[in-house]
């Protein structure tokens, strides 16, 4: 429900944005006849069935069920309140939220995001501004790391000391349960909280929404027996799987660059940073997992992996290839030289050169081929035959036709053997793809995965024939002024209970609200009816009527339920049958002959 913010500045704010906008920042969008469709950001998936309305101003997952207007969308996204969701959309808009509504007792964020977010203030404060972040400064400065980096990217300093965070934080009065919960300290022996991180250039690790959740911290000394680097621990807030460094900030500028970047190491990022490239992200130095790609795959299809140039870097690539097997990925892969990281080879050769050597990204097929070429010795014919054996089996996996040519005659030149007797071999390996795919159908076919079908995630309310007429009633009740006082006159109830009450709902809402909309009216039902509303307005309906269409509907509602109710009397008689009760029998026999009348 709206809460304390005035109905009116709800309306205001969401009127004020569009809900294809809001959702292209989580989401790659295409437009698909009137409506946009891409992968959903609530649950992982491979073909896209997650439906933006431009229209009507809904979102709406085929596969998971979710739905809702603009606010509903933040709010499942980012775990956040009704409230939170309206405020984050006024900024969004330029909307100035009243101080009065923009209280902690209405938009308060989740207590441990909070203790992240005073945290980074404090160190980035430490850094810039006192005697004990000089040396981190210097060290900052030495590296070419300007203050319009070091604000981006929220770059802090913990000084060396056990317990300046914590006096910080206890004087901000959290509770001594949320400061062992955030992850921030370790209990020593005595049971006393010290600052996990001391002596450590801080960055912060943030969510989808720019918020700090946790903190990477390097070491600004050379004491070797110190790690290099130390992470946070995980939290109820921050899954190591789940995040990728600077993404917040680098789908904002997909549009612009037209593509993500994946490193290794958030240095990575800043170096490329610091070469104009702002669509750089990072897994933090940690294998690659199918979280993230999925991150990455709702944003964009084309994504180019710069990994580090020494050998685990480019495992690491081959490994990342493998998990960005999906149809219509645009996958580049950059391979620099003399076994550098992008950080290192942006400070050898300036950023000119490596901004060249992203634009001179390979494909993932033909780097695959380049490390193949590694494995073997090309003089020797029995080395030779089993990389082309390989490297076919490789190339045949693609389904573009030009780039297949392309590798066929790079193979056939770099072998020096035929065009024809590689294509002849490239035959027989996809023949045998085919049937392995034809095969793995059949045992499909045979045993299917037990699947939660959409049908069954959507709204109960869908679930009968009888809810298709109650829908379009429902419809023309909320959008047709004349159809709704032609169902009052009938004095018409809906069969279904809820359907009912969204009637009533809407009746109170026209009262309250001098300029009534689908989409706000979404936000004045409770939570449970929201996905009626939704599924109803992204069903194709006319808005038009003729009372002979709502004479209809209403009959065949009544002949339904007519139906189950003879249904019902016969399940009567089975039981009256069993207990030989003649008299019950010949009542209940009647009482259908009579319904049965009704409806011929």
């Amino acid at each position: 429900m709206t809460g304390h913010i005035p109905s009116n500045l709800i309306d205001e704010v969401r009127s004020a944005v569009n809900i294809v906008d809001i959702i292209s920042q989580y989401v790659s969008l295409t437009k698909k006849g009137k409506d946009y469709v891409g992968l959903c950001p609530f649950h992982q998936e491979k073909t896209p069935s997650f439906t933006v309305s431009e229209s009507k101003q809904f979102f709406k997952c085929f596969g998971c069920g979710k739905g809702g207007n603009v606010f509903k969308f933040l709010m499942d996204k980012e775990n956040i309140s009704f409230p939170e969701s309206v405020i984050s959309v006024a900024k969004i808009a330029h909307i100035t939220i009243p101080g009065e509504y923009n209280n902690d007792a209405i938009y308060k964020k989740n207590p441990i995001k909070q203790i992240y977010s005073d945290a980074t203030e404090f160190y980035q404060h430490i850094l810039l501004t006192t005697k004990l972040g000089e040396v981190a400064l210097k060290y900052v400065q030495e590296r070419e790391l300007t203050s319009e980096i070091i604000s981006h990217f929220k770059i802090g300093y913990a000084p060396k000391a056990d317990n300046i965070l914590y006096i910080f934080l206890k004087q901000k009065n959290y509770s001594q349960d949320l400061l062992e919960q955030s992850g921030l300290f370790i209990k020593n022996e005595k049971g006393k909280l010290l600052d996990r991180f001391r002596d450590r250039l801080m960055f912060p690790l943030c969510d989808e929404l720019g918020d700090p959740i946790a903190f990477s911290g390097r070491r600004i000394s050379n004491d070797s027996q110190i790690a290099k680097y130390v992470n946070s621990p995980e939290t109820p807030l921050f899954t190591k799987s789940k995040l990728l460094y600077h993404f917040s900030e680098a789908k904002h500028a997909v549009n612009a660059e037209n593509h993500l970047i994946l490193y290794e190491g958030y240095m990575d990022v800043i170096a490329a940073y610091k070469c104009g490239i702002k669509t750089g992200v990072a897994s933090m130095g940690t294998s690659l997992t199918s979280q993230q790609v999925y991150m990455l795959r709702r944003v964009t299809p084309n994504i180019i992996i710069n990994y580090d140039g020494d050998d685990p870097g480019q495992h690491a690539m081959e490994r990342a290839i493998k998990l960005f097997n999906y149809p219509n990925m645009n996958l580049g892969i950059v391979s620099l030289p003399e076994n550098l990281d992008p950080d290192e080879y942006v400070k050898k050769y300036g950023p000119e050169k490596y901004v060249n050597e992203v634009k001179a990204a390979t494909t993932s097929t033909e780097f695959l081929l380049q490390r193949m070429a590694k494995k073997y010795n090309l003089f020797n014919d029995r080395d030779k035959l089993d990389f082309i054996n390989e490297s076919i089996a490789l190339i045949a996996k693609n389904d573009d036709p030009i780039e297949i040519d392309i590798y066929i005659q790079k193979l056939a030149q770099k072998l020096q053997v035929s065009v024809e007797s590689l294509k002849a071999r490239l035959l027989r390996e996809q023949r045998k793809i085919r049937t392995a795919i034809n095969h793995q159908k059949q045992i499909q076919a045979l045993y299917p995965a037990d699947e939660v079908t959409p049908k069954q995630l959507d709204n109960v309310h869908d679930s009968s024939a009888s809810f298709t007429e109650q829908k379009r009633l429902l419809f023309l009740f909320i959008h047709n002024d004349n159809a709704r006082l032609y169902l009052l006159t009938k004095k018409f109830i809906f069969p279904n209970e809820s359907y009912q009450q969204l009637a009533d709902l809407w009746l109170s809402y026209l009262e309250k609200n001098p300029n009534p909309n689908i989409s706000g009216f979404a936000d004045f039902i409770p939570k449970d009816l929201q996905s009626i509303i939704v599924n109803m307005e992204l069903t194709d309906m006319p808005y038009t009527f003729s009372e002979g269409e709502i004479d209809d509907q209403i009959a065949s509602l009544i002949k339904q339920k007519t139906i189950l109710e003879i249904q019902r009397l016969y399940d009567q008689i089975k039981v009256a049958q069993q207990k030989n009760d003649s008299q019950l029998i010949i009542q209940l026999t009647q009482k259908i002959i009579e319904l049965k009348r009704k409806i011929i």
